[in-house]
C-alpha cells in the first residue's frame, strides 16, 4: 500500500512539475512575444512620425517620415530581423490569443519583405497621390491645441525640402528602372502641385492652422508662430513644391509609359500576382477572380433589370442608364444640398444601429467636404479614421464638385459604406478593442473594404432603398465593385486597354462617365487594391449564409456581426475559422 502511495505521489509530483514547467514556458514565450510586439510597434511609429502623432505618441512630433530608398531598405532589413526573431518563438508555447497575434504578425512581415522584390517601391506617385499630397494633408490631420503643437508643426515645415528631395530621388531611381505611371492616367497631374503654389503665401494651405488661435496661447506668441510659418512656407515649402513641379514636368511626365498594364514594366507580371495575393489574402489567381467578377456582373445585372421593371420604365437597360445620367432631377443643385442629404442619411442610420449590432464604438464621426484642391481628381467620398488619442473624431468626406456627375440616388449606399455601419463603425470599433496596436490600427484591406460593401447591403434590412431609384443606386454600387474584379484583372493580366475597361463599366454599371473614367484610372495606378471589396464582401455573405442555415430562426444578427468585428481587420481564412467555430458553439449551446 505504502509503495502504491509513493508511486502515486511521485506521479502527482511529476505531473505538477510538468504543469509548472509548461506554465512557465508559456509565460516565458508570451513575455518574449509581447516584447517583440512592442519593439515592432515602436519601430513602426519611428518610421511614421505623423502617424505616431495622430495616435497621441509625441516622441516624433517634430519629424516627417523619411521617404528615401535607403530608409525603405533599412525598414526591410528591420522587418527581416523581426521575422527571424518571430520564427524563434514557438507558437505552440503561446496563449491562444497570442497564437493568433503571432500568425498575423508573421503575415504582415512576410508581405512587407515580399514587397521589396518588386518595383512598386518606387511608385510614390499615383494619379491621385504623391509626396506633396502627403504634406498638404498635415494641417487637417495634426493636432493644434497647445504651444508645443505649433512648435512641432514649424519644425516639420522646415523639414519639407529634405522630404521632397528624398522622395524625388526615389522616384527618379524608379524612372531609371522603368517604373513609371502611364501617360493617359496622369494628364493634368501637375495641377495637384500648382494648386499649392498661391501668389500670396497667406493663401497657402500650410497657413491654415493659423486662422484660429487656441485660448491657451497668448496673442503675441501666436503672432510670432504665424510670422515664422509665413517665412518658412515662403522660403522653404513653396520652393520645394516648385522644384517638384519642375521634376514632374521635365523628367517624369516625358518618360510616362504608353501601356496601362503592370506587365508593361520590368517584372510587372510578378508584381501584379503579389498585389492580388496581398489585397485578397487568398490563393486565387487573377484568372479565378476575373471569372468570379463575370459571374457577379451577370447576377447583379438580372437584379437591376427587375428594379427597372419596378420603376415602370419603358426602354432598354442602356436607355435607362442614359435616362439616369442625363436627368437633372437626380442630381444636387448645390454642394450644401449634397452634404445635407448625406448628413440626413447618416443620422437616420445612427438610430438603427442597435438593431444590427450589440457593440458600438464610443468615438463619433462627422461629415466634411473633400478639400477643393484635390476634389476633382479624387473619388466620390472617403473616410478618415479617428485619432488614436481621442482628440479627433472619424470623418466621412463627401465630394461636392462636379455635381452633375454625382446622383443623389446613390448617396444611401455611399453613406452606409463610408460612415455607419461601414468604415467608421468597423474602424473606430477596432481601435477600441483590447488587441495589440498593429491590429487595432492596421489590418487587411480585404476585410475593411469587404465590410464596407457588406454594410451597404445592410440598409435593405433596416428600411433604406425604398424607391426603385435608390435601390438601383445600391445595385449600381455593387455592380461597380463586381466590375472591378473584371476590369482590374483585365487591365493587368489580360492586356485590356483603358478604353476597353471604360466601355465595360459604362455598359454594365450605373455610374456617371466621369466616375467611370476616374475609377479606371485609379485601377491602372493602384493595381490590385480594387479586388478587395467584392472578394471580402462575398466571403462575409457566405459566412452569414452558413450561420443562418445552421442556426435557423435562432440566428442572431447582432451576435453574428459582433463576432465578425471583434478581431479587427483579419485575413479571410482566419475570419472563416472564427465564424465556423462560433457556429459550432452556437449549435451546441442551442441543442
Amino acid at each position: 500500500m505504502q509503495k502504491t502511495r509513493r508511486t502515486i505521489w511521485v506521479a502527482v509530483s511529476m505531473l505538477a512539475a510538468f504543469i509548472s514547467l509548461t506554465a512557465n514556458a508559456e509565460k516565458s514565450a508570451n513575455s518574449q512575444f509581447e516584447a517583440l510586439l512592442d519593439a515592432h510597434w515602436n519601430e513602426q511609429l519611428a518610421q511614421n512620425p505623423t502617424f505616431a502623432t495622430s495616435l497621441g505618441v509625441r516622441d516624433y512630433d517634430q519629424q516627417l517620415s523619411d521617404p528615401s530608398l535607403d530608409s525603405y531598405q533599412q525598414g526591410i532589413a528591420s522587418a527581416q530581423q523581426f521575422y527571424q526573431q518571430l520564427k524563434a518563438i514557438d507558437p505552440a508555447q503561446l496563449s491562444e490569443a497570442h497564437q493568433v497575434n503571432h500568425a498575423l504578425l508573421k503575415l504582415d512581415l512576410e508581405d512587407t519583405i515580399a514587397g521589396a522584390e518588386h518595383g512598386g517601391k518606387y511608385m510614390l506617385i499615383t494619379n491621385r497621390g504623391g509626396p506633396h499630397m502627403n504634406l498638404t494633408q498635415l494641417p487637417s490631420r495634426l493636432p493644434f491645441f497647445k504651444q508645443a503643437d505649433y512648435e512641432s508643426y514649424l519644425a516639420r515645415l522646415n523639414a519639407v525640402p529634405e522630404y521632397m528631395d528624398k522622395a524625388t530621388a526615389r522616384i527618379r531611381t524608379g524612372l531609371q528602372a522603368g517604373w513609371v505611371q502611364p501617360c493617359i492616367t496622369m494628364q493634368g497631374y501637375e495641377d495637384s502641385i500648382s494648386a499649392h503654389l498661391p501668389e500670396s503665401v497667406n493663401d497657402s494651405v500650410f497657413l491654415a492652422p493659423f486662422k484660429q488661435k487656441p485660448n491657451v496661447i497668448d496673442q503675441a506668441t501666436f503672432d510670432a508662430f504665424k510670422a515664422t510659418a509665413q517665412a518658412t512656407v515662403s522660403s522653404k515649402v513653396l520652393p520645394a513644391f516648385r522644384k517638384f513641379e519642375s521634376f514632374y514636368l521635365k523628367e517624369y511626365a516625358p518618360k510616362c509609359r504608353s501601356q496601362v498594364g503592370t506587365d508593361s514594366m520590368p517584372g510587372g507580371k510578378a508584381y501584379y500576382d503579389y498585389r492580388v495575393k496581398r489585397y485578397t489574402t487568398t490563393e486565387q489567381t487573377a484568372n479565378d477572380i476575373h471569372k468570379i467578377g463575370l459571374s457577379e456582373v451577370t447576377r447583379i445585372k438580372a437584379e437591376m433589370m427587375d428594379v427597372i421593371k419596378q420603376a415602370e420604365f419603358d426602354g432598354s437597360f442602356e436607355e435607362w442608364l442614359v435616362y439616369l445620367r442625363d436627368n437633372p432631377d437626380f442630381y444636387p443643385k448645390t454642394a450644401e444640398e449634397r452634404m445635407q442629404v448625406a448628413a440626413t442619411i447618416s443620422k437616420r442610420m445612427d438610430g438603427l444601429l442597435p438593431k444590427l449590432f450589440g457593440k458600438l464604438p464610443r468615438m463619433p464621426y462627422g461629415l466634411k467636404e473633400i478639400p477643393l484642391d484635390i476634389a476633382e481628381k479624387t473619388t466620390t467620398a472617403y473616410y478618415n479614421r479617428p485619432a488614436g488619442d481621442g482628440t479627433r473624431a472619424g470623418f466621412y468626406f463627401v465630394n461636392t464638385t462636379l455635381l452633375n456627375t454625382r446622383p443623389l440616388y446613390q448617396l444611401e449606399a455611399l453613406s452606409l459604406h463610408e460612415a455607419v455601419p461601414g468604415h467608421h463603425l468597423q474602424i473606430a470599433l477596432a481601435q477600441e478593442l483590447d488587441l495589440p496596436n498593429f491590429r487595432r490600427y492596421g489590418g487587411q484591406t480585404v476585410f475593411v473594404e469587404g465590410w464596407g460593401l457588406y454594410a451597404e447591403r445592410l440598409g435593405l434590412e433596416v428600411g433604406f432603398y425604398q424607391t426603385p431609384y435608390t435601390n438601383f443606386g445600391r445595385l449600381s454600387y455593387e455592380m461597380w465593385r463586381a466590375c472591378r474584379l473584371v476590369v482590374d484583372t483585365g487591365i493587368h493580366s489580360k492586356g485590356w486597354s483603358r478604353q476597353q475597361a471604360i466601355d465595360y463599366m459604362a455598359e454594365n454599371s450605373g455610374l456617371s462617365m466621369n466616375n467611370i473614367t476616374s475609377e479606371v484610372d485609379r485601377y491602372i495606378s493602384w493595381p490590385g487594391q480594387a479586388l478587395a471589396y467584392k472578394t471580402g464582401e462575398l466571403k462575409i455573405r457566405e459566412l452569414r449564409a452558413r450561420a443562418e442555415s445552421a442556426l435557423g430562426n435562432q440566428f442572431d444578427i447582432r451576435a453574428f456581426h459582433d463576432k465578425v468585428l471583434e478581431n479587427g481587420a483579419i485575413p479571410l481564412s482566419l475570419l472563416e475559422r472564427i465564424i465556423d467555430a462560433w457556429i459550432k458553439e452556437q449549435v451546441s449551446r442551442l441543442s
